[in-house]
Order: structure tokens, then sequence, then C-alpha cells
């Protein structure tokens, strides 16, 4: 059984498959789905569409076939149907799983209004400094890039490409919390150094330094 966080419609959100409902519970798929389908019959539109979202999968003969990812409260719903002591024992750790991710969820936006926080205090630095100006507006991209060059190797655009993703979409959440959080303490050490007066080929020369004797480490 697999509980895991996906993006549907811009939120993150925890769900399991209709895929991994009917292996787990010795179903055919094709009855999970009608399962479905009948909770959807019963219920409002927007009500179905807050619980299953419907995609798509690749079988083992390449054609691709429909199945439904779920929140908590709509595996709640399908597996209500679903009796006998085995079934509950499933369901007990599919609720399990559920509330185990759901803190992993909780963590990263916690983890993500952190780095709102410290992206807000680099800005207001630029700002305050005489390096917005100078680079006509452009302060914060350019030393943004500035810090994943010297920690990936790559500015943001280069980023974006190896990871296939449009500037629509938020790179920071591609970074996993490793390099989240070397980004965010090389941000905060960058709000210090603007804030003291340092320039940007000073402070360009310092975290490079910095990374390389980290990396030596």
């Amino acid at each position: 059984m697999l509980v895991e966080i996906t993006r549907i419609n811009k939120d993150e959100v925890t769900v399991v498959s209709s895929l991994d409902i009917a292996e787990t519970f010795g179903k055919e798929h094709r009855n999970v789905l009608a399962d479905i389908r009948n909770i959807e019959g019963d219920i409002s539109t927007a009500e179905f569409s807050a619980l299953f979202h419907l995609v798509s999968y690749k079988a083992s003969n390449g054609k691709s076939n429909p199945m439904y990812l779920m929140t908590k409260d709509g595996f709640t719903l399908l597996a209500m149907g679903y009796t006998g002591e085995k079934a509950m024992r499933f369901k007990l750790a599919y609720i399990k799983q559920f509330n185990a991710m759901e803190k992993v969820l909780i963590g990263k936006m916690k983890e993500r209004e952190k780095g709102i926080a410290v992206r807000q205090a680099l800005t207001k630095a630029l700002q305050q400094s005489a390096e917005d100006e100078r680079m006509h507006g452009h302060a914060y991209s350019t030393y943004t890039n500035c810090i994943y060059k010297t920690l990936f190797g790559m500015n943001a655009s280069q980023l974006r490409a190896s990871y296939g993703i449009s500037k629509k979409e938020n790179l920071r959440d591609y970074f996993s919390a490793e390099e989240l959080d070397c980004v965010q303490s090389m941000e905060s050490l960058v709000s210090g150094l603007v804030a003291c007066g340092w320039d940007y080929d000073r402070i360009k020369s310092f975290i490079q330094q910095t990374n390389t004797k980290q990396l030596a480490g």
C-alpha cells in the first residue's frame, strides 16, 4: 500500500490510487472504479472533485487506462463498503499512512513558510541598499542566480531546464529538503552581508569560497 504526496491543481495533497486500493484489497480495478463512480452519483460534482481526481496510467500492454487518485476522505468513503477482518486491517494501515504523510506535508508547508520569510528578508535588504537601483530592479534575481550557481553550478533557467519545468512552476518545489535548507542558509548569509554594505562582487567571491570550504570539509 502506498500513500504519497502529489500536486493537484497547484496544491500538494496526500493521496492513494485506485490501482493501489485494488491490489491491496484483492479486487479487480474495474470494480474499484465502479465503486468510485457510484459515489460520484451520490454527491455533488464539487464534493466529488475535491475527493477524487481522475488521471491515467500506462498498462503493461502500453495502453493508457483511467485511474483515480483519492484523498484521505475519499478513501474513507470508498472503503466504507469494504468489510471483514482483513479489510479492517488494511483500512487501519492506510489511515496510519495517511496520518504519517500528512505530518510530512505539514513539515514541508512550515519549511516553505520559513523560505518565504528568508526571501522577504533578502528582498528587503537589497531594497534598502543601493544594489537594487544599481541593477535596475533585478538585484534579487541576480543574487539568487549567484546562490544557485554557487550551490548547484547552474542558474535558475538552467535548473528549470534540467527539471523540465516552465517559469510558471516554483523551482524550489523541486529541491530536496537538504538542497532547500542550503539555499535558505545561503540567502540568510547574503542578506546579512548586503545589510553590512558589501557589494555584489565581494559577496559572490565570499559565498563561493565558503561553499568550497564546506564541500572540502
